[in-house]
């Protein structure tokens, strides 16, 4: 795994789960709902059938922030590719009120994003446009905006006002007391003023690219992050002496520099230096990773924790921007040391870790309090294909749980008071939105953007959890969609997801390329099919031994296993046409997608495949021009296991129709794959057709380009899948 981001092999890892939506005047539509009733409020259609429009037509929430010193948060609304900012203050008797701080009416692929609050002020910071998982790439123009694109740090008043840009720039940071703002820009930190008319300023020139930041608690010196490629350094500068003083350097990534409350120490990750032969092959163990703690009084750094041989000895992130968190003299952080995802505690002085979170379940975001006596985590304890929260006293070690239900909640963000908690909340009939929580009350849920009269909310099924047979040693998952009652068979779907690390749920997913996924599979049920998203091997939510699955992708793809059984599963079913079985996904599903009708026209007679990887070698050799470090020195019979685990090495077996579909400005999958696949295809004469999307990126980030790609994918399944015949 390429060092030193911080994360897991990923396709589609836009971790950033931005996009969202805007504004509908009615009282009815402005009023705070609860749960399911959110939606179903708005879903006024009586229409048995409905269109794609209508089910992609809610608004989608992300990008949650909370405000340091008050009790406000904000989100990011994406309705219809209409991007807004909305803010909820806390009002009498402690009910929050919300409104829109912009009002963007165009659908032009601005992403808003890394939304954050300063201290002692009003203000309110976000990032519009960019590639957010490549914020120092030209920023891509879908929309094909002629005065041109950039990514840029704009600030606008919490309680409502016009926007003014600041900068251009991401990732911006705050000094505790509000009067100075860092970000980054091609890798290089600047410094400007938080008042009118200041300019953006370099704030010191050093090698590689500053990849993080955060300030000291007394805002006296900035801790950062300083990528070399197959290394990168810790250094602290400090404001009076304009000096620069590097930690304990070594070989390896050092990387989440987070300072202890009293600003005197500095803790951080030291992960060693692993680069891969061939890429997106199983991680179970390598060199263990290290927390250190650096003393700032003398510069000396030891180590306090080191993982064990074995079963997390590989660093796993968790989905949350902080890794470490000081909770009253210990360091809180995540580790696989039992196989899921778990809070581990260690003492800032060493010593042996306590295990926090017991169970055979993944903790996916953490939250801790401004004290740091409590954290809110989100994970599908008991409910494994669900998230909840649960709130973690860092003194007792006792647990509470906050959610539970045939809800969604995720993503928390503690408030000020340290008892608030503001999250993302979904089911399977309401797309995700902003809520926040009490002690001991019911949620306070958000639907002010709007939700539109026509969305189809109660006519959304309720998905089914479904276990596979076990096969080749691992027995996969999926979430079922059945159409209404009718004929006798259906055709049949499987969808498969991207990453590989992601989960599909019985519900609403809470990032937005999934949301859109969620949606269309709720359209295809509706529209005749039996559809099954698959959560197969290589995916999050079931354990590191399903996630790094032996022989999965470019190793053997023995994940392909899983697309058997569900096959198998969906076959001998009396309610699906077993010669009727097609396939769609997008990223890694994509790759799934053209690997099945290339091993087995027989079963699946038809697909469609987003932005897919078609050769693992070739795609490797591909990311070279995004990162450098991945290695060069795969020996032959590890290309040849790529190659034999990629579709082009079964295409004289390939004899269904596909749709490709992809942007040409994709940083995730080289568009070189769709181009080779077609080529192939052509001399193999398999039956292909293609809708390409200009200046596109891997997450489409336009709206009309979501619906053009999904109405299309629904046509294609319809033609050969013969949907109502």
């Amino acid at each position: 795994m390429p060092l030193p981001v911080i994360g897991v092999k990923a396709f589609y890892s836009r971790e950033a789960y931005v996009s969202i939506r805007i504004v509908f005047s009615s009282p009815l539509l402005r009023a705070c709902l609860s749960g399911s009733a959110l939606l179903l409020a708005g879903s006024l259609a009586q229409a048995q059938r409905f269109s794609i429009d209508q089910v992609m037509s809610a608004p989608f929430a992300s990008s949650l922030a909370v405000a340091p010193d008050a009790q406000a948060f904000a989100w990011s609304s994406n309705r219809a590719g209409q991007r807004n900012i909305w803010v909820a203050h806390a009002g009498e008797r402690g009910t929050f009120k919300s409104a829109a701080v912009t009002h963007y009416t165009a659908d032009d692929g601005l992403e808003l994003s890394e939304l954050l609050f300063v201290p002692h002020s009003q203000l309110l910071l976000y990032v519009r446009g960019g590639d957010v998982e490549y914020p120092d790439k030209p920023a891509p123009n879908p929309a094909e905006l002629q005065p041109g694109v950039t990514q840029e740090i704009w600030r606008v008043d919490s309680h409502g006002g016009d926007p003014e840009r600041l900068a251009e720039g991401h990732s911006p940071q705050a000094s505790p007391d509000g009067k100075l703002i860092v970000f980054l820009r091609g890798g290089a930190l600047y410094s400007i003023g938080a008042q009118k008319e200041a300019k953006a300023e370099p704030l010191f020139k050093v090698r590689g690219a500053v990849t993080a930041m955060s300030f000291s608690p007394a805002g006296d010196a900035l801790a950062f992050v300083s990528d070399r490629g197959d290394h990168s350094f810790i250094g602290i500068y400090r404001f009076a002496e304009k000096s620069i003083h590097w930690l304990d350097a070594s070989l390896s990534a050092d990387v989440e520099p987070r300072w202890s409350p009293d600003g005197r120490r500095l803790a951080y990750l030291r992960i060693p230096s692993m680069p891969d032969e061939v890429q997106i092959v199983p991680h179970r163990t390598g060199p263990p990773w290290s927390i250190r703690v650096a003393s700032l009084a003398d510069g000396q750094s030891r180590e306090v924790y080191r993982a064990p041989q074995g079963a997390g000895s590989l660093f796993h992130a968790l989905s949350s921007d902080v890794q470490l968190m000081w909770c009253a003299g210990m360091l809180v952080f995540p580790a696989e040391n039992d196989g899921w995802l778990h809070l581990y505690a260690v003492s800032a002085e060493g010593g042996a870790a306590r295990l926090l979170t017991p169970g055979a379940f993944e903790i996916e975001f953490a939250s801790v309090a401004k004290d740091g006596r409590s954290i809110v985590y989100s994970s599908n304890d008991a409910d494994a294909d669900r998230r909840h929260l649960t709130r973690l006293d860092t003194m007792s070690g006792k647990l509470h749980a906050i959610t539970s239900g045939s809800g969604i909640e995720t993503q928390p963000a503690v408030l000020s008071d340290g008892e608030t908690v503001a999250f993302l909340r979904a089911d399977a009939h309401a797309p995700t939105h902003a809520a926040v929580i009490k002690p001991d009350s019911s949620p306070q849920d958000f639907s002010a953007e709007g939700v539109p009269a026509d969305f189809p909310g109660s006519q959304l099924k309720q998905p089914q959890s479904v276990r596979l047979p076990e096969r080749a040693g691992i027995a996969a998952h999926g979430i079922l969609f059945l159409p209404s009652e009718g004929k006798e068979r259906h055709p049949a779907l499987v969808f498969m997801h991207g990453g590989p690390v992601r989960q599909m749920l019985l519900g609403w997913h809470y990032m937005d390329y999934y949301s859109n996924a969620y949606a269309m599979n709720q359209y295809l049920a509706n529209a005749g099919y039996v559809v099954l998203s698959l959560n197969y091997r290589a995916g999050i939510g079931y354990g590191l031994d399903f996630r790094e699955a032996q022989e999965s992708g470019a190793s053997g793809a023995s994940e392909y296993n899983d697309l058997l059984a569900a096959a198998d599963y969906l076959r001998s079913r009396p309610d699906v046409d077993a010669n009727r079985i097609g396939l769609w996904g997008g990223s890694y599903g994509g790759y799934l997608t053209a690997l099945g009708l290339a091993r087995n026209s027989d079963i699946f007679k038809a697909g469609v495949d987003l932005h897919g990887v078609h050769d693992w070698y070739h795609w490797t050799l591909a990311q070279r021009d995004y990162h450098p470090f991945y290695a060069a020195d795969a020996t032959p019979a590890q290309i040849a296991t790529a190659i034999a685990a990629s579709p082009i090495a079964s295409l004289e077996k390939w004899r269904s129709p596909v749709l490709i579909i992809q942007g040409d400005d994709d940083h995730n999958v080289a568009f070189s794959e769709s181009v080779r696949l077609a080529q192939g295809l052509r001399a193999h004469s398999v039956d292909y057709s293609e809708l390409i999307f200009p200046d596109e990126i891997h997450g489409f980030l336009r709206h009309e380009s979501w619906l053009r790609a999904y109405q299309a994918t629904a046509k294609f399944l319809d033609a050969h899948l013969q949907v109502g015949k």
